[in-house]
């Protein structure tokens, strides 16, 4: 008997092929012939190009062609800016080559065609670019005064955008403040840093005009119509397909980047096959970055500790170019106020070109560095006002009974009011505390400050605006000659677990296997309609499609099994790819109601043989097809959310600090989280530990560094420093499942959740750790050891003996 599959915790179906090594990834695919690229880059943040000889290059033995700004043709073109927004002012992206000017170190400048990747990039040396370089100012705060170096001569400042947004009467609230907090708090830049670089491999079929593209991307379908859009192709002559994909936490949602378009343009260009493989130097200083925020918060309160008010002001770092728009800074202003019931809000932020890798959107997507500065505000009040921090946040959460909660005035990264739908907010606090042991936690740190130990307690509250649209697709077919069900959606998957949720939610509509259920996705090919995977949108969006779609194949099931077995459709249970009549033995195979519409095409399958026999039995009189039905039993449809769905979590630790070493010491961590209803609770604690472990890896490790001239200095794993599995602690994960009202599955998504919290829960638990002993509130991430150094007491730290 099939049991119900959705909530189930069933282990992810793609792992085995992964872990005995037989993915099928960019760089797998077999090319014969093919070609490869290595690119160019400028060595400098700022400068004029003044003049680019390529003759050296061209005449190495091996090269097949060298690209520059100057034979791209239409290709040498500003790049199109994907999300536009009023608050920019000619929004500046970048050329695929640059020319006349560079703006970061790693910026493409040419493009070396070559027989294999070893040649190629010999030949690149030898590319000679003449170079007047420009002053730089890397710094923010610095940046938008009036003497610093511009990066673009258009934007006075520097200033990208300057975006300001009021929900209630600020003003009002302000003035009836009995209590004001205000902090300075930064998070800084990181990277994605995926397992796999990024990739582009592309064949141009001549005969045909058919160009294909293998792109390790995380919108097939976005690329597809962005090529199909620069080559003047029609969309059935534009085949993307995105393989299996080593991570992409946003990293590779951007297009174009210069190399899914120019190896592209190669491969027509050229007539052969060509690959690119990005390496591990190139994806830091070449592929998009993201975090640098710097917040001035202030909280305008009760002596009893509700909040009135809140202001922020804040810088957005964007890198040189603004290709994805204001949405990083856009989704940091309206995390703001995180789960509390703060009436009146007003939140400014400018966007600031920096002359450093430009900026998109990475896993967290600016609520990291909201959920820093309030929830560091939410402590720093609750220390002045001498109120516990657990309590100063049940006095201001959102009640249940107030969802949904809008906060007008506050339009999401959606373009739709802000608007938490639903949670049990108070619920989840108090199941962080007692799962943390907070009332007994003071006796503990007596206990530790008495040895001489500094232990502390974190907590932090975060939410998630998940499930942006504006769509995406499903298609359901049952396969006449075996049974199994095809599922195809628009989605790319990076190791979110598609293959397993979207089976699931397919097999409890249609009572199959898991097993018996094909999903395929990332393929323009097999599903040309959709948005991307991002935002952690998959489950709510593509989900709730291919729920509906497999809702209509279950009918056309019961209908046609009723039919065929002459039995009311209330009577018809579908259970292990049989339909059958309740309380009887009688059953008819899938595979045989979906032959019986058209047993002819069929001919020599044992199923039409079957179906045939049920033909004389049949109800229809007429035509086989009544007016708007198909043959066979399969569906196509589509999910367009109203608005965002705000998951929700509480996370909490209990860290000591290593005098010794100034290293962290992990003794607990506590995770409460609420995705609505769980598809499959396995998938959703892999993605929360995911995301925790890239968490502790921006709360305490992974830092980007430039010099002052704008050089990456920890270009690689050996400075940039990613947390290694035994420096990851234990989790424990409860879940709290408060069902979406915005969509039929009551899904939220997850994708992101892990992350967000970790930074303000290090740093509440730093601070706690040591405020017997020093002022030190940690107010940046990533903690450094030397941040760490400096709060302890002079000379606390001492080396071993």
């Amino acid at each position: 008997m099939s049991t119900r599959q959705f909530g189930a915790k069933i282990s992810r179906n793609i792992d085995p092929e992964l872990l005995r090594g037989e993915g099928k990834f960019t760089d797998d695919i077999p090319l014969p012939g093919a070609l490869h690229a290595a690119f160019v880059r400028s060595p400098f943040a700022r400068a004029r190009i003044e003049a680019i000889d390529t003759s050296d290059a061209l005449a190495c033995p091996g090269v097949v062609a060298v690209y520059t700004c100057d034979n791209i043709e239409h290709l040498d073109r500003e790049l199109p800016l994907l999300i536009p927004h009023p608050s920019m002012n000619n929004a500046r992206t970048q050329r695929p080559l640059a020319r006349e000017d560079v703006y970061y170190v790693g910026q493409p400048v040419a493009m070396v065609v070559a027989v294999n990747r070893y040649v190629a990039e010999d030949a690149a040396l030898l590319v000679d670019v003449d170079y007047d370089a420009l002053d730089v100012e890397l710094d923010m705060e610095k940046a938008i005064l009036d003497d610093a170096p511009l990066v673009h001569p258009s934007h006075p400042n520097n200033i990208a955008a300057d975006f300001t947004q009021v929900s209630g009467n600020p003003d009002t609230a302000i003035a009836a403040a009995e209590h004001v907090t205000k902090l300075r708090v930064q998070v800084d830049r990181s990277t994605a840093a995926p397992m796999e670089c990024r990739t582009v491999a592309a064949w141009f079929d001549h005969v045909s005009s058919e160009l294909t593209v293998w792109d390790g991307t995380q919108a097939p379908i976005g690329v597809r119509g962005g090529l199909a859009s620069l080559f003047d192709l029609d969309e059935d002559k534009v085949r993307v397909i995105a393989p299996h994909v080593g991570g992409g936490f946003g990293q590779k949602v951007m297009f174009p980047y210069a190399d899914e378009i120019l190896v592209p343009y190669a491969a027509i260009n050229l007539g052969k096959p060509i690959k690119y493989i990005e390496d591990r130097r190139e994806n830091f200083i070449g592929s998009n970055q993201e975090r640098t925020q710097i917040h001035t918060i202030e909280l305008y309160a009760t002596k009893s500790g509700e909040v009135l008010a809140l202001s922020d002001d804040f810088l957005h770092d964007t890198g040189a170019f603004i290709p994805y728009g204001i949405a990083v800074a856009q989704v940091a202003s309206t995390s703001i106020a995180g789960p509390y019931r703060i009436p009146n809000i007003r939140v400014r932020f400018r966007a600031v070109y920096t002359p450093t890798v430009p900026v998109t959107p990475y896993r967290g997507c600016g609520r990291p560095q909201a959920c820093f500065a309030i929830e560091r505000a939410m402590d720093q009040l609750a220390d002045e006002l001498g109120i516990d921090r657990f309590e100063i946040r049940r006095r201001n959460l959102i009640r249940d009974d107030e969802f949904p909660y809008a906060r007008d005035g506050l339009l999401f990264a959606d373009g739709l009011q802000v608007k938490h739908d639903s949670g049990q907010y108070l619920r989840a606090l108090e199941m962080a505390r007692e799962a943390i042991g907070w009332d007994d936690f003071p006796a503990k740190q007596a206990e530790a400050r008495a040895e001489g130990r500094y232990l502390g307690l974190g907590l932090a509250f975060y939410v998630e605006g998940t499930g942006l649209g504006p769509y995406e697709g499903g298609h359901i077919k049952i396969h006449p000659i075996t049974g199994k069900v095809y599922v195809n959606t628009g989605l790319a998957g990076q190791g979110q677990g598609h293959e397993t949720s979207f089976a699931q939610i397919v097999a409890d509509q249609l009572g199959v296997n898991v097993s018996d259920v094909i999903f395929r996705e990332g393929d323009t090919g097999a599903y040309d309609w959709g948005v991307a995977t991002f935002a952690s949108r998959a489950a709510v969006v593509s989900g709730n499609a291919i729920y509906k779609a497999a809702k209509v194949v279950r009918q056309q099931l019961v209908e046609a099994a009723a039919n065929m077995l002459e039995a009311p459709t209330d009577e018809i249970e579908l259970t292990d790819g049989y339909a059958s009549v309740k309380g009887t033995n009688r059953k008819i195979a899938y595979s045989t109601i979906a032959t019986a519409t058209n047993p002819l095409r069929y001919a020599f399958n044992e199923a039409a043989q079957i179906a045939t026999q049920f033909a004389p039995a049949s109800k229809h009189d007429g035509p086989p097809l009544a007016e708007g039905q198909h043959p066979g039993l399969e569906a196509t449809d589509y999910f367009s959310p109203s608005c965002a769905t705000w998951a929700y979590g509480v996370h909490a630790a209990i860290v000591e600090i290593d005098p010794v070493t100034c290293r962290v010491v992990f003794h607990k961590y506590v995770c409460i989280h609420d995705c609505g209803n769980m598809i499959n609770p396995t998938i959703v604690e892999g993605q929360v530990m995911g995301g925790l472990a890239q968490g502790i890896g921006g709360a305490l490790f992974e830092h980007i560094e430039f010099d002052d001239d704008g050089n990456l200095t920890n270009a690689n794993f050996v400075d940039f420093l990613i947390p290694y599995a035994t420096e990851i602690p234990d989790i424990e994960i409860q879940h709290l499942e408060t069902p979406s009202p915005l969509n039929p599955l009551g899904v939220k998504g997850v994708g992101e959740a892990g992350c967000i919290a970790v930074g303000a829960t290090v740093a509440s638990g730093l601070a706690d750790a040591v405020s017997h002993v020093s002022g030190s509130k940690f107010h940046y991430t990533p903690v450094t050891p030397d941040m760490i150094l400096e709060a302890l007491p002079q000379g606390t730290a001492q080396p071993p003996d």
